[in-house]
């Protein structure tokens, strides 16, 4: 599924004709969905999942309240893009971490020792 993110929608959004935070908000509001279906799916590691969960929707709200203050004509938020960015990197870290965990459960149930 993240793979299937990656290889699909991102290079879809880059196509769109928005501004560079508007793509970015529309990925972070991507992966807060895909950390929600996980959780939904009863994937992964719960306390990981719900960290993934915040630092990806924190991401989400700076970049739709930096787009909404540009709509006011507030043009001195370039940070909030900045700090959302380094938030979707730090989310992004803990859905591989996530990911990595699966797959060694799943190693580990496939294979008993």
């Amino acid at each position: 599924m993240l793979l299937a993110l990656g290889l699909i929608l991102v290079p879809l959004i880059r196509d769109l004709p928005l501004g560079h935070s508007t793509r970015i908000g529309l990925l972070a509001w991507l992966l807060v969905a895909l950390a929600l279906y996980w959780m939904y799916q009863g994937m992964g590691y719960r306390p990981l999942l719900l960290l993934q969960l915040l630092i990806f929707s924190v991401a989400a709200t700076l970049l739709s309240a930096k787009v909404l203050l540009v709509i006011v004509d507030v043009n001195q938020v370039r940070f909030l893009r900045v700090v959302a960015r380094w938030l979707i990197v730090l989310g992004a870290l803990s859905a591989v971490a996530n990911l990595l965990g699966m797959l060694v459960g799943l190693v580990q149930r496939r294979h008993p020792h």
